[in-house]
């Protein structure tokens, strides 16, 4: 496996693994359990690694490469994987609107379980076919140029260092609701 292709899998495994402490939010949000600034940073989180960090490598740089390389950019799987990504921003949108200014458990827990489930299958379609897709498509130096490009976009995007913070973030959220 690629070192593109082994980071954005560990990225997906973080990403797992918020999904497991947003479902757990969400159930503490029906008992009137959760802190609403915890939501707000998890929401941050997930605006900030998920989408930005993430979703940002893919979309600025996988997919065009993988367009390059003759996947159909238009009309087909990056297409698909694109308004994937768009839904899962409005799914953000509804958890932030639902956690505002008051938690509203309810909507909350309806977003956060479409949001789960939307990017658990989304995931899957990446790890199972899109990124073995990318290791049969796309040659060594490209592969060595993204890997490059995937690490001056986390420093210009999220700043140096920050994918590490994000990463500790999660572990405590982890460690205060799955533990």
């Amino acid at each position: 496996m690629s070192q593109i292709i082994s980071d954005l899998t560990h990225e997906h495994d973080a990403i797992l693994a918020a999904l497991r402490i947003l479902e757990r939010m969400a159930e503490r949000a029906q008992r009137n359990q959760l802190a609403p600034g915890d939501l707000a940073e998890f929401l941050g989180f997930l605006r900030e690694f998920v989408d930005q960090c993430h979703h940002g490598k893919e979309e600025g740089l996988l997919f065009p490469a993988m367009a390059k390389a003759g996947l159909a950019e238009h009309g087909g799987f990056i297409d698909e994987l694109l308004a994937e990504h768009v839904q899962g921003r409005a799914l953000i949108q509804a958890m932030a609107q639902a956690g505002t200014p008051t938690i509203n458990a309810a909507e909350l827990a309806s977003a956060a379980t479409a949001y789960a489930e939307h990017l658990r299958a989304h995931i899957a379609k990446e790890n199972d076919t899109f990124f073995p897709m990318a290791e049969r498509l796309l040659d060594t130096p490209t592969m060595e140029a993204l890997h490059q490009a995937f690490a001056e976009h986390e420093a210009k995007v999220i700043g140096a260092g920050r994918h590490e913070q994000l990463h500790q973030l999660l572990h405590q959220l982890k460690a205060k609701y799955l533990g």
